[in-house]
């Protein structure tokens, strides 16, 4: 089902040239800084894998993969990624990429099952990146020190926008603000998962929320995770204290919690083997990519993916993210941005 949320006042800041140039400048500025910021080398990704491999990023667990047979294969079928959270991780290990050094990639996707509205399309494009790590590291210190890394690349891009178009002036803080999911339900104990990020990125602007997969004190998750990716089950002294999370960015134009990138420590075997009994999931262990990681041939690492069209969307303002990618909306939406004065693409 589609959804349109209605900003109050909405009116454009930038037209379409000019929309058109600061997506420009966003992209190639912001994927310049991170790369240097984290020491990212950018690779050639695929668009699509074979099904069967494990490769694929299953999102909640829910979510259809777009498929097609290929002829000249015997009709074997390949699936259009939803993410490269897995594909990444696999590639360290082929590039025998160092510790400390990592890759980042343009991820394009089709998610078919997306309820589209003003964050949502049929269409994703992020940056996919991921970077090799010893098992020192794999902490909640370690995680936070990469994510402030990212978030000065977004404070220098925002710095770059409001240098660039004058009517646009910086709203983010000097600071990310982090915070584990219980202790954002125990704050708001009668608040969905949502209300609870609302409430908070409303307050601090900037936020990193932690420990997402795994059941909270009320035996709820706070969102979902796939089991086989991000570590969201690391034993801590308080039960399980999980090693990823999302940025969120308080939305002005909107006014609403708006998750800008994904990302965590990725699992080590002794997690991926914890989480695939947890979800159910333990036929998995005999899929090409849960075998390499199970005999030790992929890298610890550490990693994530950034939105482009919804960092282009913060940045420059825009009510929705048609605004910033070309994609395929119900015309009863088209006709009502129109009367909104919002150029959907």
């Amino acid at each position: 089902m589609s959804y349109l949320f209605r900003p109050k006042s909405y009116k454009p800041i930038l037209n379409l040239q000019q929309t058109e140039l600061g997506i420009t400048k966003i992209k190639d500025f912001f994927q310049a800084n991170l790369s240097a910021e984290l020491r990212l080398r950018r690779v050639t990704a695929p668009l699509f894998v074979l099904r069967g491999t494990g490769l694929n990023d299953d999102l909640n667990g829910t979510e259809r993969a777009v498929n097609f047979p290929i002829m000249d294969m015997g009709d074997v079928r390949a699936e259009v990624v939803h993410s490269l959270a897995k594909w990444k991780r696999v590639t360290l290990a082929d590039y025998e990429i160092e510790n400390g050094y990592g890759i980042y990639t343009d991820m394009n996707a089709i998610r078919a099952d997306e309820e589209l509205g003003n964050i949502h399309s049929l269409y994703v494009d992020q940056w996919d990146w991921e970077r090799v790590m010893t098992a020192e590291e794999r902490n909640v210190d370690f995680l936070k020190s990469i994510v402030r890394r990212i978030y000065a690349t977004l404070l220098r891009t925002e710095y770059l926008v409001s240098e660039s178009f004058a009517d646009i002036k910086p709203v983010l803080p000097p600071d990310i603000t982090f915070i584990h999911a219980e202790e954002l339900r125990q704050m708001y104990p009668d608040k969905t998962p949502k209300e609870r990020e609302t409430e908070f990125a409303r307050k601090h602007k900037a936020v990193f929320i932690m420990g997402i997969g795994g059941p909270l004190g009320d035996g709820k998750k706070h969102d979902g995770r796939a089991p086989d990716y991000d570590d969201w089950t690391t034993p801590g002294e308080d039960g399980l204290q999980g090693l990823n999370g999302d940025i969120i960015l308080w939305n002005p134009v909107l006014e609403i919690a708006f998750e800008i990138s994904s990302m965590g420590i990725r699992v080590d075997k002794e997690a991926l083997l914890r989480q695939l009994a947890l979800e159910g999931k333990e036929d998995r262990k005999e899929l090409y990519f849960h075998k390499r990681l199970l005999e030790g041939s992929l890298p610890l690492s550490v990693g994530g993916g950034i939105g482009q069209s919804r960092l282009c969307m913060f940045f420059l303002r825009k009510a929705h993210i048609g605004e910033i990618q070309a994609s395929i909306w119900p015309e009863d939406m088209r006709d009502e941005c129109r009367k909104l004065d919002i150029h959907l693409i």
